[in-house]
């Protein structure tokens, strides 16, 4: 009896539902899977951390940090020959299942069909595998590789918004101080601090004195970090095929922070040369 439940497909079933959990395990053991069942993202981490298993199947919206790509992601990392689906009961996220489905196999939408669900699965255990992944990136090399189109598309913004090519200059005076600031970003990634840490950035104070001394305003300042912000966001929405879903939301909320600081250093660096001048 044991050699015969050795070789049963072990699946790892995630959703914080209790009753979706015991009526999907129900079903699930009665046609012969061996069920492992999580209730949430951070158990369910543990469980692929600490075990083996053939197919993972997630509810999409899981409360707390992380959801449903969280897990998946975190599949292919530690088992990438792993069966992976994920179901939602937003029939609307079909629109938006390209990018998702380079990293999980399927997405199922609400109520299952319980047959249906079973024979997918064991389609997807024949043919896992075959399958040719992604090239998984994290944030800090998306924005390193494509910093030079980051800046570019920064450029393209700032010419369309007239309070600031109101101060005519060349394409270098402009964007001379993004290369650094970029560069200071992406280390930031690399090296994480904690939200909110006052990291100093020299690139971000000189930029605020050059900025002073060519007539810009802390409006301008402003808006010219609003417009490098969706700049960099456009950039990783650009590469959501290759992105690392399990650390993306830390990634961007510390691009964020990073540049608010950044934002912060210049309007305090153009301020005090302000004063300076006028001293």
């Amino acid at each position: 009896m044991e050699n015969i439940e050795a070789k049963l497909p072990r699946l790892l079933l995630v959703d914080d539902s209790e009753s979706v959990r015991i009526t999907l395990r129900m079903v699930l053991e009665a046609n012969q899977f061996d069920v492992t069942a999580a209730a949430s993202v951070a158990e369910a981490l543990h469980f692929i951390d600490t075990q083996t298993f053939d197919v993972l199947l997630s509810d999409l919206h899981m409360p707390g940090a992380g959801d449903g790509l969280t897990v998946v992601s975190a599949m292919r990392h530690v088992n990438p020959e792993a069966v992976t689906l994920v179901f939602t009961g937003y029939p609307a996220l079909k629109e938006a299942m390209e990018a998702i489905l380079l990293q999980a196999d399927e997405i199922l939408v609400k109520p299952m069909d319980v047959e249906a669900m079973v024979a997918l699965i064991r389609e997807k255990l024949k043919t896992r595998g075959t399958k040719r992944m992604a090239n998984i990136e994290r944030v800090a090399n998306i924005l390193e590789r494509d910093s030079k189109l980051t800046i570019a598309n920064w450029l393209t913004r700032v010419g369309r918004e007239p309070e600031l090519t109101a101060i005519p200059l060349n394409d270098d005076d402009r964007t001379g101080h993004l290369p650094k600031l970029i560069d200071a970003l992406v280390t930031r990634l690399r090296v994480p601090l904690r939200l909110g840490t006052k990291a100093v950035s020299e690139a971000a104070v000189l930029h605020g004195r050059v900025r002073q001394s060519q007539g810009y305003t802390v409006p301008m300042l402003i808006e010219e970090s609003r417009v490098l912000q969706v700049s960099i966001f456009e950039t990783l929405q650009n590469n959501l095929t290759t992105v690392d879903f399990s650390l993306l939301l830390l990634d961007v909320m510390t691009v964020a922070d990073e540049v608010d600081s950044q934002l912060k250093q210049t309007i305090t660096s153009f301020m005090e040369q302000t004063a300076s001048a006028t001293a």
